[in-house]
């Protein structure tokens, strides 16, 4: 009987279609060839196990498939969202191939995250919505009811483990059509009950269709396997046959599908973790704060004769730098947002998620949207509360102006700090010296709070205006926002 089922699966791996593929991958780590003009395919329903010593090449491999490692030659593709999508190429390019399962050896989790959280992150962006009823009762399946509401960091390492592999086969599990599934190592830190639980879920999923690619040194992972490849010393792959056996889990009923939205799915998440610790509040304005009392204690030792409309434009000039430098201040600030995709690799999970422009969205979760507009006028307020009131009426109405184009350049920064993050020795780069380009964009804004403060705002595009300054502004920041995130992240 167990030979018969075994030719059985044998013969629909033969006839079913590809739902991924790769050819000619080339990839290096460093000065050393991982992986060397490997072809390889996976097939609907099947379970492949990448077997081999530490460092062989299968973590290399699995996040390639992923479109995590960039390649000196070759390209990865889906094949099972209608026509063949590229993952990634040798050319650096990148696609929008959202809805796949992955968990990485690091389980790719922040702290701050919530089970539940977890689970509903790994849906959504894979275009699912499942019930809560749905999610509790696989939550109960997996031991992890009685922590849904609980936050990641507060987990044992186990029950952390169950987490990231069940986000990894969740969207799998609640899809109608089959899908691509990666998973480093996802039995390292279960125990006995949840290894065995894991080996029947993957023949479970494999039997709906969908296709799994498992990095593994467990024998009992690879006794589940219909193929396992494994890597000789110049990173080729070997193939031979598994054993594909075990246990069926009964599986969740599929879910309703949605049209997905990385972009939202990001933010929402990113908000939902300052909501919960807002360190990148806290981290913008406390040196925000200190540089507003500073100028105020600086604007207080100056005396600007007014007997003269040079020395009035000097003053103004600088009483704008004084007021504007505070709400910058809060713009070029590291977003908080760097050190939550650090964690356990967060970030690399969301980019395997959302594909093509992961660094685009980053960079906008990690801009400052809430502090400029308060920031400045609180300025304002602290640095020249004293003017006269034609001029603080005029500065008032307007002020608001320049403090959008303060986001503009928060993105801009947030851009840049994320480029440099993407580094192999981000620490060992001098990338704040990249910060100096918003200068020009600061002295634009600089220039069109004086033009305000000495002769009102006016709505003239022509060069010196207020308007036009601003408008200056924020399309500079905007030119260093497109480069940074266009440059390749490897």
């Amino acid at each position: 009987m167990e030979l018969l089922k075994r030719a059985s699966l044998v013969g629909v791996v033969m006839s079913a279609r590809r739902l991924l593929s790769a050819r000619g991958l080339n990839v290096s780590r460093g000065t050393r060839i991982v992986l060397s003009g490997i072809d390889f395919n996976l097939v609907e329903g099947e379970i492949v196990a990448l077997i081999g010593e530490n460092g062989s090449g299968k973590s290399t491999l699995l996040e390639t498939l992923a479109g995590l490692h960039p390649m000196s030659s070759g390209y990865v593709k889906r094949h099972d969202l209608g026509e063949p999508k590229l993952i990634r190429d040798s050319e650096g390019s990148r696609g929008n191939i959202a809805g796949f399962g992955l968990t990485l050896q690091s389980d790719g989790i922040c702290g701050e995250e919530t089970v539940k959280e977890r689970i509903d992150s790994a849906l959504k962006i894979s275009g699912v919505i499942a019930s809560d009823d749905d999610i509790e009762s696989i939550l109960s399946q997996w031991g992890l009811e009685h922590r849904a509401k609980d936050n990641v960091s507060q987990l044992s390492d186990g029950l952390r483990r169950r987490v990231a592999v069940l986000a990894g086969l969740m969207p799998a599990a609640m899809q109608s059509e089959p899908t691509v599934v990666l998973l480093d190592e996802p039995s390292e830190g279960l125990d006995k009950a949840s290894r065995d639980l894991l080996a029947t879920w993957l023949r479970a999923l494999s039997l709906r269709g969908n296709s799994i690619v498992i990095a593994t040194h467990d024998s009992q992972m690879i006794s589940v396997a219909d193929r396992l490849l494994s890597f000789d010393s110049n990173g080729s792959l070997n193939s031979s046959q598994g054993e594909s056996l075990g246990e069926i889990s009964i599986l969740p009923s599929p879910a309703k599908k949605f049209d997905a939205s990385r972009f939202f799915e990001f933010i929402n998440w990113s908000w939902r973790m300052e909501k919960r610790n807002p360190i990148d509040t806290v981290g913008r304005a406390t040196p925000a704060l200190v540089a507003m009392l500073l100028a105020f204690t600086l604007v207080g030792q100056i005396d600007i004769p007014q007997t003269s409309s040079l020395s009035t434009h000097v003053g103004n000039d600088l009483i704008a730098g004084l007021v504007l430098a505070p709400a910058f201040i809060t713009a070029i600030v590291a977003p908080a947002l760097i050190k939550r995709l650090a964690e356990e690799r967060a970030g690399d999970w969301w980019r395997a998620m959302t594909g093509a422009n992961s660094r685009a969205m980053f960079s906008i979760g990690g801009a400052s949207f809430i502090l400029p507009i308060p920031i400045m006028y609180l300025s304002w307020f602290v640095i020249a509360g004293d003017i006269d009131s034609s001029t603080n009426d005029e500065v008032l109405k307007w002020l608001w102006l320049p403090a959008l184009s303060v986001i503009d350049i928060s993105a801009a920064a947030a851009a840049l700090h994320l480029m440099v993050s993407d580094l192999n020795r981000s620490s060992a780069a001098a990338g704040s010296l990249l910060l100096l380009v918003l200068i020009w964009p600061f002295l634009e804004l600089t220039s069109a709070l004086s033009t305000i403060m000495e002769s009102g705002m006016t709505f003239e595009l022509s060069i010196g205006e207020p308007l036009s300054d601003i408008l200056i502004s924020s399309f500079s920041a905007i030119l260093v926002w497109g480069v940074a995130v266009i440059i390749p992240e490897d």
